[in-house]
């Protein structure tokens, strides 16, 4: 089985024997109502991580992940949501160094960039992940409005995509968490419960049908 390195999560790390192999861009999809950010905070346990923000403030991020009681490491988070987030990006991505994780939180706001310089970022992007065999997670809200006009090419140029589902119905909130692509590895065949209180867990409860 070829490298992987952890993602921090053990659920996930144990579903994806062992986590995500390095050079990979990772696509989270998640509903802008679940707390899919302690997923990107539980990421930071894992390795060096360069957080960057492109809606909320570096410090609103920086007060979240110390306020959080899951286990999180200590990103250098920077703010990139000035008028040219893409070049802010770039110019930060090239100083990761080896072996680190790049979390971008969210990447709708590059998504609405042109589609050519955007397909640019990502193409570099990719190649730098390998060159210094890092890993991307690019979080990408999905709500009820439209979505973002380069969202498609995301999810093609990702290696593999979470996606992250949230349903309400009566008392009961679910998340539940599909694997559907994995370059590399086998996406998963069934999706997986997950809770999202203070940290990221696994839900036992039974299904009833």
């Amino acid at each position: 089985m070829a490298r992987r390195l952890e993602t921090g999560i053990d659920i996930l790390d144990r579903k994806l024997d062992g986590g995500i192999p390095p050079g990979s861009i990772v696509a989270i999809s998640a509903s802008p109502m679940s707390q899919s950010e302690l997923l990107l905070y539980q990421l930071t346990a894992a390795r060096g991580s360069l957080y960057l923000a492109t809606e909320r403030s570096d410090q609103a991020v920086r007060d979240a992940i110390e306020a959080t009681s899951a286990p999180v490491g200590s990103p250098t988070v920077r703010d990139i949501s000035g008028s040219e987030p893409l070049d802010q990006a770039n110019r930060l991505i090239r100083a990761l160094p080896e072996g680190a994780n790049l979390i971008l939180d969210t990447a709708n706001v590059l998504e609405r960039r042109e589609p050519p310089r955007y397909r640019t970022f990502l193409s570099d992007l990719q190649t730098h992940m390998v060159n210094t065999g890092s890993i991307a997670f690019l979080h990408c809200m999905d709500g009820e409005t439209a979505a973002p006009q380069n969202r498609d090419t995301t999810l093609h140029m990702a290696d593999v995509v979470f996606d992250l589902k949230t349903d309400i119905s009566g008392t009961e909130i679910e998340n539940r968490l599909a694997i559907p692509k994995f370059r590399g590895g086998s996406a998963l065949v069934e999706t997986i419960k997950l809770e999202l209180i203070d940290e990221v867990g696994v839900d036992t409860s039974r299904d009833i049908a």
